[in-house]
């Protein structure tokens, strides 16, 4: 009884470790580049703030990526009053739910939230972004090999273009865009990286702090163990 009760709590494992494993592209690291930042600043008030929220990031935050005020008021201030307000939208969630299928999700948190042990969410959103393709039994007409049967449309199909589904299960661009594939990826990327900002605009301060910390400690410790040398050396 026992040996069967090990092996039923073990089926579900086996059955977890038998699915297919994502493996997502690297998404380039935007962190330190505030043009791309701004960029993709741009690109997020302009094609996901119509349904998607950032409500725990301020307008006036993005003076942290080199804007100023008065740019943020004259180019990006769309859907409030104040520069000091939070990225909200006026879609209701139970229209939205109505409209597809599910609301909207926040975005503040989204990058930290798709993260694994495996790869990072900043890679996933790079991935999934570059991964819709056409499919005319969705009510959107898209589908996305990262997120199966997904509600969301694309709604940056204008730029990349319509990806359609091989044979082979590969996706080819069926219909240019507006802009070459290579710098589609760019934009992306640009995006991505802003929607990882967003969720810790503090990353680049945590890390300078946490490597001058260290270096603190380690001047301590050596300090500290020759003090412990003096203080012990007529001690037997």
């Amino acid at each position: 009884m026992k040996k069967l009760l090990i092996a039923l709590l073990w089926v579900p494992l086996m059955a977890f470790a038998a699915g297919v494993e994502l493996h997502p592209d690297k998404a380039p690291d935007r962190s330190r580049d505030n043009a791309a930042l701004q960029n993709g600043a741009k690109l997020f008030i302009n094609y996901c703030l119509n349904c998607h929220s950032a409500s725990y990031f301020r307008y006036n935050r993005l003076t942290d990526i080199g804007l100023t005020e008065a740019q943020i008021k004259d180019n990006l201030l769309f859907t409030a009053d104040k520069i000091g307000e939070t990225m909200t939208i006026a879609m209701r969630r139970a229209e939205a739910k109505q409209w597809f299928g599910a609301a909207p999700p926040d975005l503040t948190v989204i990058a930290r939230a798709r993260s694994t042990v495996s790869y990072s969410g900043a890679d996933w959103l790079y991935t999934y972004m570059r991964s819709f393709y056409r499919d005319d039994s969705r009510p959107t007409g898209w589908n996305n090999t990262v997120f199966p049967n997904v509600g969301m449309p694309h709604v940056l199909w204008e730029l990349q273009g319509e990806q359609v589904m091989g044979a082979d299960h590969k996706l080819s661009l069926a219909k240019p865009g507006l802009v070459k594939p290579e710098e589609f990826d760019v934009m992306v990327g640009d995006l991505v990286g802003f929607l990882t900002h967003i969720g810790e605009p503090m990353a680049n301060f945590r890390k300078q702090l946490g490597v001058i910390v260290l270096i603190f400690l380690a001047v301590l410790f050596v300090f500290s163990y020759a003090l412990k040398r003096e203080y012990w050396k007529d001690i037997h």
